[in-house]
Order: structure tokens, then sequence, then C-alpha cells
């Protein structure tokens, strides 16, 4: 079992900008996801102190960020395998269009929109933590894939 720490659009220039609590929080997974609008590789960076960190891009990225990370990913955890993406374009429709980009994904997280998602469609999990200001996820990937949203208050 894989435990998995989902943050989307931070929006900082710096790790320090982030609340404590989700500093902590991360801490104690195996990994951090992180589905766009980094802003600055320094965030990257203090990420990696906590956990490996797979991301990618999001329109709101520096050009430093795009360099260094793609647009969008596919891993393999557990058997099982994860979409990343940011995602564009308007809020409606943005779940099917992010599970078109990854057929056969058990699983695809993306952010961009800032409205937290944990649903299943088609038996593929969309996962969208949300503004890591308000909310993140935890992701437990083993047999299966179990999903959560937490609700910050910082």
């Amino acid at each position: 079992m894989v435990r998995i720490g989902v943050i989307s659009d931070t929006h900082i220039r710096h790790f320090s900008q982030l609340p404590q609590e989700l500093v902590r929080v991360l801490g104690t997974v195996e990994l951090i996801v992180h589905a766009g609008d980094i802003v600055t590789m320094d965030v990257i960076q203090g990420l990696q102190t906590l956990a490996p960190v797979q991301g990618v891009c999001g329109n709101m990225d520096l050009p430093e960020v795009r360099v260094n990370l793609p647009q969008q990913q596919l891993i393999e955890m557990e058997g099982k395998k994860i979409g990343i993406i940011h995602g564009s374009g308007g809020p409606a429709g943005l779940e099917s269009r992010v599970m078109q980009l990854f057929p056969g994904a058990d699983a695809v997280i993306f952010g961009h929109s800032h409205i937290a998602t944990n649903v299943k469609i088609n038996g593929v999990l969309l996962f969208n933590p949300g503004r890591a200001d308000e909310s993140y996820g935890l992701l437990e990937v083993g047999g299966i894939i179990s999903s959560k949203i937490i609700r910050a208050y910082y």
C-alpha cells in the first residue's frame, strides 16, 4: 500500500508559504503528487525534502517550472495506472476532458478548476484536490485506490 499526498494550485513563490499543517501531513506520505500551478521550482524543491514528488506544470507556472516538469504524465503504482495533468479550459466538462487523455487509467489526478473532486466515472477515479490553501487529497494505492479530500482549516 502506497500513501500519496495530492495537491494542486498552490499559486505561491516559496515553499515556506505553504500552510504548516499541510507540510506536516505531506511529511507522512510516501509520494507527493502536484497537479500544477506550482509557480516556481522552490515549491517543488521544498516538497522534495518531505517525500519524492511527481508533478506536472500548469497554465500559471513560470518558465522554470515548464522546462522541468511535463504537461502530463502517467505513473504506475501497485499495478494501478494514474494519470496526472493540470487541465485547461472552463470547469464545465473538465473531468471528461482529462479522462480522455488517459485511456486505460485507473485514476486521473488533475487541478485547474480549484474545485475539489472525488468521483468515479466508468470505473475511473477522477481526483482534483482543489486549491492547496483550501483543501488537499490523500490516496492509498494497493489492490484498490481509496481517496479522500481533506478540507483545510489552517
